[in-house]
Formats: C-alpha cells, sequence, structure tokens
C-alpha cells in the first residue's frame, strides 16, 4: 500500500509542465512551422499565461505577433488591463511609437482603463528611445488612459516627462512644461528640481540653473546638500569660482554641511583662478566636512535624496535597537 502511494506521488511530480521562458526563446523567431506547433498544442490561454510569456520574449516584433496572434485563437480569450498594459511597456521600451499609440487608441474605445504605474513605465521608456513628442502625448492623453489621477501621482508624471525631456535634450520644453504644472498648483518635489539642474549645469547652461533656483525659492523649498553641490560643482565648471563661493556661504548658513568632493572643487577652482585667501578660508571652515550618508543616490538623482536613505536608515537602526532592548530585558 505504502508503495503503491509512493509510485503516485512520483507520477504526479513527473507530469509535464509548460515553461514561458522556453516557450517564448522557442518561439523567438516566430517561424510559420513553430507557430503551427503551437496552434496544436490546443493551449489554454489565460491572461496571466500571456503575461508571462510577453515578459518572456527577447524581441518586442515578436511579443507583437504573439500579442495579435493569441487575441485570435478560438476559445473566447480577450486581452484584459493587465496583457495589455504589458505589451504597451515591451512597445514603448523598444520605441514602437505608432505600435503603442494604435493599442491606446484600441483599447480606449473598448473602454479599458490602464494601471496609471504603465502610463508612467511608457513615459520613462521614451525618454530611452529619445521619443519626447511622443511622451508629452501620452501624459496629455493621461486621464483617457488611466482615468482621473490624484495631484501627488500628477507630480510623479510629470517628474517622469522633465527626465524624459531632459535625456532628449529638451530643455526648454521642460522649463515650459515646469512653470506650466506649478501654475495648476502641481509642484515638484527637491529631487525632480535636482535632476533637472544637474541636467543643465551639465550642458552649461547658468542662465537655465539660475532659472531653475529662483523656481526652486518660489516654490518655497529649502534646498539641500545635493542642490548645493550641484551649484557649486556648475560655477567651477564655467570657472566662475566667486560665484561657487557665495552658493558655498549660502551653503553653509543654512547648516548644510557640504561634501568632501564638493569641498575639494571648490578650494581647487578657487585656487586654479588666483583666491588663494579664500582657498585657505574654505578649508579652514570645512574641517568637519559630511562624511556620512551620500546626499543622492548616484544613478538615481531624480528620486533618492539623503532625507529617503536616512528614514530607511532609521527604519532598520531602529528596529535593530528594540530588538536588542528586548534581548535585554529577556
Amino acid at each position: 500500500m505504502v508503495e503503491e502511494i509512493e509510485r503516485k506521488i512520483l507520477m504526479l511530480s513527473l507530469k509535464p509542465w509548460l515553461d514561458p521562458r522556453e516557450l517564448a526563446r522557442a518561439l523567438d523567431g516566430w517561424d510559420p512551422r513553430e507557430v503551427a506547433d503551437l496552434e496544436a498544442a490546443g493551449l489554454v490561454w489565460t491572461p496571466r499565461l500571456v503575461c508571462k510569456l510577453l515578459r518572456a520574449f527577447k524581441k518586442a516584433e515578436t511579443a507583437w505577433e504573439f500579442f495579435c496572434w493569441v487575441a485570435c485563437r478560438p476559445g473566447g480569450f480577450a486581452h484584459d488591463r493587465h496583457t495589455v498594459a504589458r505589451m504597451v511597456a515591451i512597445l514603448a521600451r523598444a520605441g514602437h511609437v505608432e505600435l503603442v499609440e494604435r493599442l491606446l487608441a484600441k483599447v480606449r474605445a473598448d473602454g479599458i482603463l490602464l494601471p496609471f504605474a504603465t502610463v508612467r513605465l511608457v513615459i520613462d521608456f521614451y525618454g530611452l528611445s529619445k521619443k519626447a513628442d511622443a511622451a508629452t502625448r501620452v501624459f496629455r492623453e493621461v486621464e483617457s488612459i488611466c482615468g482621473p489621477i490624484s495631484r501627488p501621482n500628477l507630480a510623479l508624471l510629470c517628474s517622469s516627462l522633465l527626465r524624459t525631456m531632459a535625456k532628449c535634450r529638451r530643455a526648454l520644453d521642460a522649463m515650459d512644461l515646469l512653470e506650466e504644472m506649478m501654475a495648476r498648483g502641481v509642484l515638484p518635489d527637491l529631487q525632480t528640481f535636482s535632476g533637472l539642474m544637474e541636467h543643465l549645469a551639465g550642458a552649461g547652461d547658468l542662465k537655465g540653473v539660475h532659472r531653475l533656483l529662483g523656481l526652486v525659492r518660489q516654490c518655497e523649498l529649502q534646498p539641500d546638500g545635493y542642490m548645493y553641490s550641484v551649484l557649486v560643482r556648475a560655477y567651477c565648471k564655467r570657472e566662475r569660482a566667486a560665484l561657487a563661493l557665495r552658493v558655498f556661504d549660502e551653503m553653509r548658513a543654512a547648516g548644510v554641511a557640504p561634501d568632501a568632493p564638493t569641498k575639494a572643487l571648490l578650494v581647487k577652482s578657487l585656487w586654479r583662478e588666483g583666491k588663494l585667501r579664500e582657498a585657505a578660508l574654505v578649508e579652514e571652515r570645512c574641517e568637519d566636512v559630511a562624511s556620512g550618508l551620500p546626499e543622492a543616490s548616484p544613478g538615481h538623482v531624480w528620486t533618492a535624496s539623503a532625507a529617503d536613505l536616512k528614514k530607511v536608515l532609521d527604519i532598520y537602526s531602529g528596529c535593530f535597537a528594540q530588538l536588542a532592548a528586548q534581548a535585554g530585558t529577556g
């Protein structure tokens, strides 16, 4: 009796199963013979299985062919918001603007609303493929794609579009969008300002940097250490060490300590421009340069700051302190 049960368990464990990644790899070229075999397999397609297969395809073109093919299968399968959202994101990442717009028009006609996260992904992906105009159209039509959105979500979407415009070197359009959103009462956060400011500073656009700093003050935001360091680097890069020193003084007056690289760059620039006394004063006043958390996470200037990292640190350190206290009382 025991042997019979073990045999049945073994048979159950050896049942054939479907690996979406292997299936997608086999269909990578979308060869007619492979498609015929897929049709003959008689698979029961579900939105979950279709999403897994779409994610497994290496080429957006193959994913699109499968997306269209599976919609025509007998058995009543119909794409839902999840499969459409997956396909839209894949096409946007590959820069297929026309296909994305055709698909968005179709789901609008069918009354399907996509998740807000998908719209933001599309705008972010258009930054990779340098499609700023397409990203702007999606931004303008967001409510017809995912329904009414809250003010915080609109601010997130604005940040994504600004980042995309920066990647596409459309700084003037980005500034116009920023002022438009501020007029509508949608105020970007400090990270968004810092990201755009760094882009303008990298392009040597000091006028744009000044304009952004004025908008920051207009929003009654207090620049953090990272924004100050962006300003100092921008002035030093254009050999305007006197202006960089003025920003440095303002930074110290606001109680924000500079980090070591920013201080070193300022001293070097002052020294190169012959301002030896000023360089010595900076060295003297910066003996306690910041050595803690970075003011921005590398690679995520637009989205992470020292304040964000400190919140995470406080959460974890608080948990450890609580565990230590419980162990001590136990």
